[in-house]
């Protein structure tokens, strides 16, 4: 069996003085991309902040690779592998796009491999190649998101954590991310992803968790939860 990267157990939040996650338990293998479905409000932005250091817990533990990460930093998990890609991209908007990748690499020191991973990051997101000198401030959504996934696997990440990729970009921008999403997990990093769109994350997910008001509701095989009724029903207006 696959070892578990990450593991999320009796997981209890609260953001803004509500308690938005009521005790959520779920595990990411190495390898599998995961996907946390559920409607807006629902806890999925909030787990993934406790998950990376930005919100406290108030019950739970969080094990990465066999360890508790409880109240470890952000900077200290990116230096162990986990990298998040924030709801709203959170570019360098002042930067070229250039800088912005070296920046994702900022923990690095092997200079030609950095440079290797640059070439391979024009590669997965040619668009970048034709911006490359431009201010990111000055691209489109879809192109931020690529960036900012871009500046998040230059760290070369275990584990990347998406957050809303897909949020208010165009069909054809939704089309390509969930595109390079499906990729960046092929070349084998384990992807745990936050999605509103749940027919498309559960397309290409290998497993998915169902949030419902601060709980996990249901959770099963991609394949299995998108032909659920239930999920149909609640999330794909059928």
């Amino acid at each position: 069996m696959a070892n578990t990267l990450l593991k999320v157990t009796g997981l209890k939040v609260a953001y803004g003085g509500i308690q938005a996650v009521k005790g959520v338990d779920f595990e990411v293998y190495e390898g599998e991309l995961v996907t946390l479905i559920g409607s807006n409000g629902a806890g999925k932005t909030t787990t993934m902040k406790a998950i990376t250091g930005t919100l406290p817990l108030l019950g739970g533990d969080i094990e990465y690779m066999g360890k508790s990460i409880k109240g470890q930093g952000s900077w200290d998990l990116v230096k162990e592998g986990l990298a998040m890609v924030p709801e709203g991209r959170g570019v360098f908007t002042r930067m070229t796009i250039t800088e912005n990748l070296q920046m994702g690499a900022y923990i690095r020191n092997d200079k030609t491999e950095i440079a290797a991973d640059m070439e391979k990051m024009f590669e997965l997101f040619p668009r970048l190649r034709e911006r490359k000198d431009q201010l990111a401030g000055t691209m489109s959504g879809g192109e931020q998101q690529m960036l900012a996934m871009g500046r998040a696997l230059m760290s070369r990440p275990k584990v990347l954590l998406l957050d809303e990729p897909s949020m208010g970009l165009s069909p054809i921008m939704v089309d390509k991310i969930f595109e390079v999403v499906k990729d960046v997990s092929a070349r084998g990093v384990t992807v745990l992803l936050v999605e509103q769109n749940a027919s498309r994350a559960l397309g290409i997910a290998d497993r998915g968790y169902v949030m419902e008001s601060g709980l996990v509701t249901m959770n099963g095989e991609a394949k299995g939860l998108l032909n659920d009724p239930r999920v149909r029903a609640a999330y794909l207006g059928e």
